[in-house]
């Protein structure tokens, strides 16, 4: 699955999807574009976009789109607060469906 990693997120954190293809926002040149945009960008382009932010599921209508969200709730950003949930984020993937939020907490 093609995933892309919100720029809200350590670019290292790709390393850690092992056999999904991993692009960062910032590696595709689309660093501070608003969540809406950056969904219509990576519409069929990507099958998840994965970030952190809280409220994209309330602020964005995904019921017509081809991407889905994967929201790490973590206490931050850091490496050592996001690794513990990789295992329920690789999880999730295995059965994420299109157009859906799936959110993995510790």
């Amino acid at each position: 699955m093609k995933l892309l990693v919100d720029e809200c997120l350590p670019r290292s954190l790709k390393r850690y999807f092992g056999d999904h293809e991993c692009r960062t926002v910032q590696e595709i040149g689309w660093s501070g574009k608003k969540n809406g945009e950056l969904l219509a960008l990576g519409d069929g382009q990507f099958g998840v976009l994965v970030t952190m932010d809280q409220g994209i599921e309330y602020q964005q209508q995904l019921a017509k789109r081809r991407i889905s969200i994967l929201i790490f709730s973590a206490r931050s950003n850091q490496m050592e607060d996001l690794a513990p949930l990789v295992p329920a984020a690789l999880e999730a993937l295995r059965t994420i469906q299109v157009g859906r939020v799936v959110r993995v907490r510790s």
